[in-house]
């Protein structure tokens, strides 16, 4: 079993309101949930405009899996990099030995 959990930091330089950017976040989060089963949320600065930190983790049968997720994670918040500029992305992963 393999454990991936990470974070990515997000500035929405264009964003006006509060409601603007939790459309954008919503999105994001849709989009990620639909591809893969993971868990991922808003988990800090929901009371600025213009900044977010999507926390996200999983649990995954393989390491393949894992970097998998990881990627899909990537290219979806690279995908729409004109609305919001991606910060920091930092993710870990690890073998969780079965007993």
């Amino acid at each position: 079993m393999f454990i991936v959990y990470g974070h990515a930091e997000l500035f929405f330089p264009y964003c006006a309101s509060l409601k603007e950017k939790r459309k954008y976040i919503q999105s994001i989060v849709a989009r990620i949930r639909k591809r893969f089963n993971i868990s991922i949320a808003e988990v800090a600065y929901q009371d600025l405009w213009q900044r977010s930190i999507l926390g996200f983790s999983a649990v995954c049968g393989s390491q393949a899996e894992a970097d998998l997720i990881l990627q899909v994670i990537r290219d979806n918040l690279d995908r729409h990099e004109d609305a919001y500029e991606l910060l920091h992305f930092q993710h870990r992963n690890f073998r969780c030995p079965l007993e």
